[in-house]
């Protein structure tokens, strides 16, 4: 009996041994046929209801199928929903989800009436690398008639094309790319010239993308130095609106006013007072409007600052330029603690929606409308100096007091009143020059004092009292001062301006154009 149930063990055993053999040899070859028969599986299809409910309520496997289907076909209007539904899940889920909302808000941002969301829509989307973005950018592109935002879509295009897996698609991308003088692209292509080629196609695509980032790259010198020449001829401009006031007071008066930078602080923040007047009581629709009301605002303030100055100290002091020097530092000092004391030390202007952004002219150039602002504005005021001492009878006496006082007060001219007069015009062009800074820079108690020495190199380079001296050693410093900047930094730049200066005056000590003056006769 034992012998006969141990023989059936044995035939079992063999049996489950002969069964496998047969499914292992034979069963996965039919497995594998049977699998090349079937049909290939479709993909999920959802509506965005569907695709939206999973997202909320489904296992994870399905939440990635509802993200994967919104990156394809998800509207902008969904973003309210998804931006509630983020904040109310869990870190992994908002990681999923993070690039449908990017997209989504791209798209809709591509969709905007407005031409600058536009082309900060195109840029995104390039930047971000998301490949479910090339059908939205080629869409846009074919409706798109804005020269600067079909740039930018294009450029979008060929950054994504630069992940493409086909070798020719991201060839093209990288010429294309090198030829628009893309700067998104050039850390692309920088690091594509450092990978290891192993095989023909590589050390090509290798070889096109050098040569494309020596294209971006000479492009961007030249970008620079066209940016910081227009930035030079910002500079230059108010400093020809803080020098036009003080070449016209040292030379008719012969007077150092070290407060003249104080002026223009307190243009600056005659500014900032209409602005938050305008934010309090004028309603956002008007607001845009408070920097014409400013401009004027600041001048007159600073003038009156001004003609009260002369009237009760400078008028004691003619002749004496030591003395006028020592007070009128004392009353800038005056004037800096009074301004910190009301305003605190740090204040900011916004600047109007108008003077916002900028004109592209060119790949990697635009010019800030606030910068061109300033440069019309100092030409404007130019003009109007011009027209006020050569085209008025005002400008005549001045002139004449400026040639011969002695001369003039005989021939019945006021010089005393026209001092004051002159001083407070003076200083309300320093007034402009205040608020013409607020464009492109912070307001604080000591704002004056980073320019009036600049100022002071514009008078004594150009030559006293002579116009057309002022202006051009205004813009001649301003853009000398930025082109030294990068390479110098800006206090060695200043030295080596001031050093410029120096040796300028020892060959010609009156400056570049010369006039006689009262100051000159003593």
């Amino acid at each position: 009996m034992n012998a006969f149930m141990r023989r059936n063990s044995i035939r079992r055993l063999l049996l489950t041994i002969l069964s496998a053999w047969l499914l292992l040899f034979f069963g996965a070859p039919l497995s594998l046929a049977t699998a090349q028969e079937e049909p290939a599986s479709t993909p999920v299809v959802m509506t965005t209801q569907e695709a939206m409910t999973a997202l909320q309520e489904g296992s994870w496997p399905d939440k990635k199928l509802a993200a994967d289907y919104l990156l394809k076909n998800g509207d902008p209007t969904l973003l309210p929903q998804l931006e509630e539904f983020r904040s109310n899940t869990n870190r992994r889920v908002r990681r999923l989800i993070k690039p449908v909302i990017n997209l989504l808000k791209n798209k809709a941002g591509l969709a905007s009436p407005d031409k600058e969301t536009r082309r900060a829509a195109a840029r995104d989307l390039g930047a971000r690398g998301t490949p479910e973005a090339l059908p939205v950018l080629k869409d846009a592109l074919s409706t798109e008639k804005a020269h600067w935002v079909r740039y930018d879509l294009e450029e979008a295009i060929q950054l994504l094309n630069l992940e493409n897996a086909d070798p020719q698609v991201k060839f093209t991308a990288i010429r294309q790319l090198g030829d628009m003088r893309s700067a998104a692209a050039l850390p692309i292509l920088q690091d594509l010239t450092k990978q290891q080629t192993g095989n023909l196609e590589q050390q090509t695509l290798k070889d096109e993308a050098e040569k494309a980032s020596r294209l971006i790259q000479k492009w961007q010198d030249v970008t620079r130095g066209i940016e910081m020449l227009l930035q030079g001829l910002s500079l230059g401009s108010i400093l020809l609106l803080m020098a036009l006031g003080l070449a016209i007071v040292f030379g008719l008066m012969g007077v150092i006013n070290m407060a003249h930078g104080e002026m223009m602080m307190i243009g600056a923040y005659a500014t900032f007072v209409v602005q938050e007047t305008f934010r309090m009581y004028m309603g956002e629709h008007l607001f845009d409007y408070y920097f014409l009301f400013a401009l004027p605002c600041a001048f007159f303030v600073a003038a009156f600052i001004g003609w009260i100055l002369e009237g009760t100290l400078i008028r004691f002091l003619y002749g004496r330029p030591l003395e006028t020097l020592l007070v009128t530092w004392g009353v800038g000092l005056v004037l800096i603690q009074t301004a910190r004391l009301i305003f605190g030390d740090l204040t900011a202007v916004q600047a109007p929606s108008w003077l916002r952004g900028g004109a592209q002219i060119m790949v990697g150039v635009q010019l800030p409308y606030n910068r061109l602002f300033i440069i019309v504005l100092a030409l404007f005021s130019v003009a109007g100096i011009y027209l006020l001492l050569f085209r008025t009878g005002v400008g005549l006496r001045v002139r004449a007091v400026l040639q011969n006082r002695d001369m003039s007060a005989c021939l019945g001219i006021p010089t005393r009143k026209l001092d004051a007069y002159t001083f407070a015009f003076g200083s309300g062009l320093a007034g402009l020059a205040g608020s013409a800074l607020t464009l492109v820079g912070n307001v604080d108690p000591e704002l004056g004092r980073n320019y009036i020495v600049d100022s002071f190199m514009v008078v004594v380079a150009g030559g006293v009292g002579k116009l057309a001296g002022t202006i051009t050693a205004a813009f001649g410093i301003g853009t000398l001062n930025k082109l030294l900047e990068p390479g110098f930094g800006a206090v060695y730049g200043k030295v080596i301006i001031l050093v410029l200066i120096i040796l300028f005056l020892q060959v010609r000590p009156s400056g570049l154009f010369t006039l006689k003056g009262r100051h000159l006769d003593s």
